[in-house]
C-alpha cells in the first residue's frame, strides 16, 4: 500500500508542476495581438 501512496504523490506533484508552468505561460507571456492577412489560393470571392 504504501507503494500506491507514493506513486498517487508523485503523480499529483506532476500534475500540479505541469498545470502551474501552464498557468505561468498563459498569464505573463502573453502573445501581442496583430492582425494577419493572407491571400488564399485558389479561391474566388464574389462581390455583390
Amino acid at each position: 500500500m504504501p507503494s500506491l501512496f507514493r506513486f498517487l504523490m508523485v503523480v499529483a506533484v506532476l500534475s500540479a508542476m505541469t498545470a502551474g508552468g501552464l498557468y505561468i505561460l498563459s498569464e505573463y507571456f502573453e502573445p501581442d495581438p496583430r492582425e494577419v492577412t493572407q491571400p488564399v489560393s485558389g479561391v474566388k470571392v464574389r462581390r455583390q
